[in-house]
């Protein structure tokens, strides 16, 4: 960021990736790593898109981290705690600790965007529940 202060990270200035969870064949997201461009280190922030089709990663718990998502424009089905619900533009989902279990689906024809994030803690154990 050349000329630009480092905690401001510009509108279409991050790098995006794309992350497929290993354990989930149907798991695609693509990403901006907002809060490490910006420099911070205790807490994450990605702007993500699930593109329609796909999900998040695979349904899984933490028992340290809290997590949240913030839906800013697509529609997509929240997966929490075995029960389905559709989540769309201002939604706000928190996973305070010890988490329910949870994945986010896109089965519209639009990209679901979002702000997703949760705290970095150097230790994290995480529940895997495979075959959803």
């Amino acid at each position: 960021m050349s000329d630009e202060r480092r905690h401001l990270v510009r509108a279409g200035k991050a790098p995006s990736q794309t992350l497929s969870h290993p354990l989930n064949d149907n798991s695609e997201i693509e990403y901006e790593m907002l809060s490490r461009i910006a420099g911070m280190q205790r807490i994450g922030v990605n702007r993500t898109k699930i593109p329609p089709g796909k999900e998040s990663f695979i349904y899984h718990s933490h028992e340290t981290e809290e997590e949240f998502i913030y839906v800013i424009s697509g529609r997509g089905i929240l997966e929490a705690d075995d029960t389905q619900t559709e989540i769309g533009p201002g939604d706000f989902i928190g996973f305070p600790t010890p988490s329910v279990a949870h994945l986010v689906r896109n089965p519209y024809d639009e990209d679901l965007v979002c702000l997703m994030g949760g705290e970095n803690k150097e230790a994290e154990v995480a529940d895997f529940l495979e075959g959803r």
